[in-house]
């Protein structure tokens, strides 16, 4: 006679692993934020970018991908300076004078 399967603890195996890879992946998405230079944005500018990515066009997303790709191999240090130097402020396109608060002064 064959031994009867325990559902509930395969059950909660499988959570506790979906959970486990959700952990990782917020972990790695934070340090990738941080490789970035992107934590540099405010919270308010970080989500605002993102959302615009979401919802960009192919051409744009493939470029993304490529410097991206760059970023990963590290075989562009110009890759990594752009990006601290984006995320500072400095040299983004439509960015108006910056309060305390992370609001941009452009009305």
């Amino acid at each position: 006679m064959r031994k009867p399967r325990d559902f509930d603890a395969e059950l909660q195996a499988l959570t506790d692993k979906a959970k486990a890879l959700k952990t990782k992946k917020q972990s790695q998405l934070g340090e990738l934020v941080t490789a970035t230079g992107a934590d540099a944005l405010s919270i308010e500018q970080l989500a605002g970018a993102l959302i615009e990515a979401v919802g960009g066009d192919a051409v744009r997303k493939e470029a993304w991908r490529k410097s991206g790709a760059a970023f990963f191999r590290g075989s562009s240090t110009g890759t990594r300076q752009s990006a601290r130097r984006n995320a500072g402020g400095t040299s983004t396109v439509g960015a108006g004078p910056q309060s305390p608060s992370g609001e941009t002064g452009a009305a």
